[in-house]
């Protein structure tokens, strides 16, 4: 017994920045890494998907598609070969096909633990292909985004990805299907500015940070004092960005509600 109480004591712990109290690992993952607070943890897009999907649903696609280094940026190869190792992903978003709650979609999640989500040329090459390949088979997109915006270390070519992916979104909604995002912790940059709020209907994480550029930018630019937590979910859906705040808990039940609801639109 001793043993057990020994072992137990020394499983891993995270503590929650909100309220302060320490949570062994093996009830946040049971939580949906989750305080009992209501504090959302960041999530990988792994383990996101895992907790998402139905049981060996998800297949991944363009898992081939690799950033590259356009511009010769200095370090940026080791940079990127590290993150690899780190994050055990080969870049900030994953895609594929999956059901939620029997519902099939499309699905793409990106990965906080690779340069923080990101945006290069490869997650907007990977995120393109597919609602092309949604399109092609009249499938839905659901999408969760975190990002810290573009990747500086691809220049113009990683803010060209904007354009990009946002075509592909109004290709699939012109051929009559249906997308929804939701926006984790943080989402911003020009992520924000492209796929993340061009939903048919716009999810969010209770507590995210969703902008833009950052507060401090923000304010200096305008020079006029902010609301206080105006870069929140919370603030972004009394403003009408966001339809509606869902805990990470009741994100299957809804999202696989939503997916049903809409499957009657017309596909091409």
């Amino acid at each position: 017994m001793a043993a057990l109480v020994q072992e137990d004591a020394s499983e891993p712990e995270k503590t929650c920045p909100n309220c302060h109290k320490t949570i062994p690992l093996s009830r946040l993952w049971a939580q949906e890494n989750t305080c009992g607070c209501g504090y959302h943890f960041r999530m990988s897009a792994r383990q996101r998907i895992r907790f998402l999907t139905d049981p060996e649903s998800f297949t991944e696609l363009f898992s081939q598609v690799e950033g590259k280094d356009p511009l010769d940026f200095p370090g940026y190869r080791e940079k990127v070969e590290t993150v690899r190792a780190a994050s055990r992903e080969r870049e900030a978003v994953l895609c594929g096909t999956a059901t939620i709650g029997g519902e099939p979609c499309c699905l793409f999640v990106m990965e906080p633990y690779f340069m923080m989500g990101s945006m290069g040329t490869a997650v907007g090459e990977k995120v393109t292909l597919l609602f092309e390949y949604a399109l092609a088979h009249g499938l839905p997109v659901v999408g969760y985004t975190v990002s810290g915006g573009a990747r500086m270390q691809e220049g113009l070519l990683s803010l060209m990805q904007m354009a990009k992916t946002s075509g592909a979104v109004k290709r699939h909604s012109d051929g009559g299907l249906f997308y929804l995002t939701v926006l984790t912790d943080p989402t911003t940059g020009g992520v924000t500015a492209s796929f993340a709020l061009e939903g048919d209907i716009i999810l969010a994480e209770p507590g995210a940070t969703i902008g833009f550029a950052g507060a401090r930018v923000v304010e200096q630019t305008t020079r006029r004092p902010l609301p206080k937590g105006f870069q929140r979910a919370e603030f972004l859906m009394e403003h009408g960005f966001v339809d509606a705040i869902v805990p990470r808990r009741t994100q299957r039940e809804t999202i696989a509600s939503l997916l049903r609801l809409h499957q009657g639109g017309e596909n091409p």
